[in-house]
């Protein structure tokens, strides 16, 4: 990402989250969305079964919450 647009991204509503070791930009995010993340990092890389990345983890449980809830919201339907 560009990072003379920085401000123009957070003015916007973006989040820069992370930054690489030169400052430049590598994770942004919206605050207020659930689970809205993106990243130049590659986490899976270095993601095992048994040692999963917490960007990986928190997704999943991310898909959980929302699964669940609309599944609450469906039954309280009449």
């Amino acid at each position: 990402m560009n990072p003379d647009y920085r401000l123009q991204f957070e003015a916007c509503g973006l989040r820069v989250s992370g930054v690489g070791d030169a400052g430049e930009i590598r994770i942004v995010e919206i605050p207020d969305h659930p689970f809205f993340v993106a990243t130049l990092f590659l986490p899976q890389a270095r993601s095992t079964a048994a040692s999963p990345h917490p960007l990986l983890v928190g997704y999943a449980a991310a898909v959980v919450a929302c699964r669940e809830a609309r599944t609450r919201l469906s039954l309280a339907r009449p």
